[in-house]
């Protein structure tokens, strides 16, 4: 029996992405936790404040993930006020968890129209949202993480702790 090229492609092709498709099967997307954020220390003067972001990263798999990057930004009433990337992140074993922290840069122009529109409009409440996209590296998918909530401005807010 004799196969045609385009015949033999095809199979072959199919045959690569069920391989592929079976080696993701069991795969659960990690999960990614911010568990600090504060002004970091000035190292320069006349450098624009940073700030640092405590993240969690939670590998549920048997394999080692070997992060390759992430990029990240944090909005206030829907302007985008801080934002960063890096390429320095640690592996997170199998079963395991690794902890690190990564530095946001203010977007000055992001500021002042949050500032403007708050001199504008008075409001008790501020929403946010935190958004990252993490390169899991290989033929693995991204993992994109969003955060949003709400904090208090108001003096009855803060005195329980919100």
């Amino acid at each position: 029996m004799r196969i045609t090229l385009p015949l033999g492609l095809l199979l072959l092709v199919s045959l690569l992405l069920s391989g592929c498709a079976g080696m993701m099967s069991g795969y659960e997307k990690p999960q990614v936790n911010i568990t600090s954020f504060a002004l970091a220390p000035k190292a320069e003067t006349g450098r624009a404040p940073r700030f640092n972001i405590g993240i969690q990263v939670i590998n549920p798999n048997r394999e080692t993930l070997a992060l390759q990057g992430m990029s990240y930004s944090l909005e206030v009433e829907g302007n985008r006020v801080l934002s960063g990337a890096t390429a320095d992140l640690p592996e997170v074993p199998g079963y395991g968890m690794a902890e690190f922290v990564i530095e946001a840069s203010p977007n000055l122009l992001g500021g002042i129209r949050l500032l403007s529109d708050l001199f504008t409009r008075q409001r008790d409440t501020l929403g946010f949202r935190f958004k990252a996209r993490i390169d899991a590296g290989g033929i693995l998918p991204y993992i994109n993480l969003e955060e949003s909530g709400s904090f208090s401005l108001s003096e009855s807010g803060r005195s329980q702790g919100i």
